[in-house]
């Protein structure tokens, strides 16, 4: 028979950061019954708000050093990414660079969103009201959002998804941050669930 090998559930680890909406919103969507959920989120800063919010949807959490998840032999990483048969992993608003030793071992299973329209405002350094501000002052007309697949470059993977959003002349980073935010509610988790269903 066809898919007999297929899991009947995919494993899905958060990488984040930060505050976490973009992870709660995902948790929200996926552990709700779809054919995926989150197993853990992994994270770089023991006062990321993010924990709390895996906290208050039970799903367990690892605070884990810069030094460890950069590195290219992130033992203690990979353990837990084995240990709970993680399939995919998803970035959202995690800062750190993926190390080629994971890009390779999860190729085409690492998804990102950014804060832009990617070819443009990409690459190290752009993240956050970073990207907002520089879209600002080129004044620029639209901007949005770019969900990507992540290599061993930033912001170069395969694109998926994008969605845009009009920056009007009087609009500050903070207003372009607030309309970005809405499109990344909107369509990360869609997108990461149309995403997975078509990988056979």
């Amino acid at each position: 028979m066809r898919h007999q090998t297929r899991k009947v559930m995919d494993n899905i680890a958060i990488f984040a950061s930060g505050s976490g909406s973009n992870a709660q919103n995902i948790i929200e969507h996926f552990n709700g019954g779809t054919k995926a959920a989150v197993k853990i989120i992994i994270c770089n800063n023991p006062n990321a708000y993010v924990l709390e919010r895996a906290a208050r949807a039970n799903v367990p959490t690892a605070v884990l050093p810069r030094e460890e998840l950069i590195c290219e032999t992130p033992g203690k990483l990979m353990s837990l990414l084995k240990e709970n048969s993680i399939d995919y992993i998803i970035l959202a608003g995690y800062l750190l660079k993926i190390p080629r030793s994971l890009t390779e071992m999860y190729r085409g299973k690492i998804i990102n969103i950014h804060p832009a329209l990617l070819p443009k405002f990409g690459g190290k350094g752009m993240y956050g009201m970073n990207v907002h501000k520089a879209v600002v002052e080129a004044g620029e007309k639209m901007s949005g959002i770019t969900i990507h697949l992540v290599d061993e470059k930033y912001d170069s993977g395969k694109i998926l998804f994008q969605a845009k959003c009009p920056v009007f002349p009087e609009d500050t980073p903070e207003d372009v941050a607030a309309k970005i935010h809405l499109l990344e509610q909107e369509h990360f988790p869609e997108t990461i669930e149309r995403y997975i269903s078509m990988q056979i």
